[in-house]
């Protein structure tokens, strides 16, 4: 009977929300209070619109190239992650996958190639929405909120197709993460966007 390797914990991820408060000063207390009487309807003051970033024209640009480079370089991951074996660092790179990011893709298929195991599925983005940009560092960077769903997809044996017990679902669902994407050289020497980076961002 073949032996089931170890395997690691699932990660999961997590989100922020942030709130403003005001307050509003009283009178001086024992000071007489000489302001005339109005006989006009009191004014509500007027609800501001909640703050949202207003991106310029070269931001706009640099978060639909990014997004749209977001989508290929997680592409390109799964596509490895089902069949791990012989996949190569350029062939990741060459769809924008960078820095910590595809460190630990090659990481996830050196494991996979050593216990005989693949990725069943795919992880699906249901959304993306910049969080910030900023165009003025000596890499570009944009980072996006994104809701991505795992929901069905799993480690098998190679050998059985089988679903590894225990650790079977990759995903684990619905969550949020963080991603930064930079803009960097490629091995050509011609700069494009990069995944570099997935943080946990809460539940989406």
């Amino acid at each position: 009977m073949p032996r089931r390797p170890a395997l690691p914990t699932a990660t999961a991820a997590l989100c922020a929300l942030t709130a403003l408060t005001a307050c509003q000063s009283s009178p001086e207390a024992g000071r007489p209070n000489t302001t005339p009487t109005s006989t006009s309807p009191a004014t509500s003051p007027t609800p501001s619109a909640p703050s949202t970033p207003t991106w310029s024209a070269d931001e706009l640009a640099a978060i639909t190239a990014a997004k749209a480079q977001y989508l290929t370089a997680r592409a390109a991951a799964g596509q490895a992650l089902q069949k791990p074996e012989g996949v190569r660092s350029p062939v990741l790179e060459a769809a924008g996958n960078g820095g910590a990011w595809l460190q630990s893709i090659l990481e996830r298929l050196d494991f996979f190639t050593r216990n005989g195991l693949y990725q069943a599925g795919t992880s699906r983005i249901i959304s993306t929405a910049p969080k910030s940009v900023d165009l003025s560092a000596e890499q570009p960077t944009v980072v996006l909120g994104t809701c991505i769903d795992g929901t069905g997809v799993q480690m098998r044996y190679r050998s059985t197709g089988k679903p590894v017990p225990v650790a079977s679902t990759v995903g684990g669902g619905k969550h949020g993460v963080s991603a930064r994407l930079v803009y960097a050289a490629n091995a050509a020497g011609k700069k494009m966007w990069f995944l570099i980076e997935e943080k946990s961002a809460g539940t989406c």
